[in-house]
């Protein structure tokens, strides 16, 4: 992908360059947000632009564009990339000021970086399922912030690497949370079962569309806590992430999940969701259940 944006600018993107006094480098203090694009067209762009921009208030910081400008800017870096599968990354931290942990005293402008990259869908994975761990939570207790500081993401989803797993599955005192990159849900009794979206779990936008459609397909779904017990217990397990949709999880630390096999509801849940892909970018050229 040749071209970048850097604050409201769109540049060759070797020319994209921060200052090593970004906070965003020394402090981490900015967010950020990945976008899906299918057929050249954001997926639930619209609901990634609020989140962004409530992760921004959340920490003190303005958006310098309107959400209008941002998007139109976004629209045309994909076009001038010319990416019709892949992703959108964009982040914006607090901006350039000397070293300080408090805030800078005088008005610093916002810095805005965004990229893009192809990527295909895991069409594989999302047949088949995937393997995970479960690791204990030792993140911060604002995971609702999308924000730059993601050492114990990081932790976690190496601990599942060398493991030779996709994801980590985090608890906090034997309650799970959500995965290092995703959220995670049970299926127990016909029943989905997921945490709260509440300050210890980031409101995932696949995860809201996963619960439109649960309600649409009158599937019974509960937003609550539940225990590594009833994971390892649970007739079905998932995952979904904005690159990662609704994927099934067929192991955790070891253990098969049932017999194994991505589940009934699970499926359902896939092909309701490339529907509603399609609805929002147009038809797909290969698909899950395919």
């Amino acid at each position: 992908m040749k071209f970048a944006i850097l604050n409201g600018e769109i540049i060759e993107r070797s020319e994209a360059k921060v200052d090593v006094e970004d906070r965003g480098y020394q402090f981490g203090d900015g967010v950020y947000e990945v976008i899906r694009v299918y057929n050249g067209k954001m997926f639930t762009g619209t609901e990634h632009m609020n989140r962004f921009v409530k992760s921004l208030d959340s920490i003190g910081i303005v958006l310098p564009y309107t959400m209008e400008q941002l998007t139109k800017l976004l629209e045309e870096l994909v076009a001038k990339n010319n990416l019709q599968l892949g992703t959108i990354y964009m982040q914006i931290t607090r901006g350039v000021a000397p070293r300080n942990h408090a805030f800078p005293a005088e008005n610093i402008t916002p810095s805005l970086v965004a990229y893009t990259k192809e990527a295909l869908r895991p069409l594989e994975s999302l047949k088949k399922g995937v393997k995970t761990i479960v690791t204990e939570d030792i993140r911060w207790l604002r995971c609702d912030i999308k924000s730059l500081n993601l050492l114990g993401n990081l932790l976690a989803k190496q601990k599942a690497a060398v493991e030779g797993c996709f994801e980590a599955v985090q608890h906090r005192n034997g309650n799970v949370t959500e995965g290092s990159s995703s959220n995670i849900y049970i299926v127990k009794n016909g029943v989905v079962i997921t945490h709260p979206s509440d300050n210890l779990i980031l409101k995932g936008i696949t995860k809201d569309v996963i619960l439109q459609i649960c309600t649409s397909n009158n599937i019974v779904v509960k937003e609550r806590t539940f225990t590594l017990d009833e994971l390892a217990n649970a007739d079905e397990v998932f995952l979904s992430s904005t690159t990662s949709e609704v994927m099934p999880i067929i192991e955790v630390d070891g253990k098969r999940v049932a017999d194994g096999l991505p589940g009934t509801v699970t499926r359902r849940l896939q092909e309701a969701f490339e529907q509603e892909i399609e609805k929002q970018c147009g038809a797909l050229k290969d698909k899950t259940l395919n």
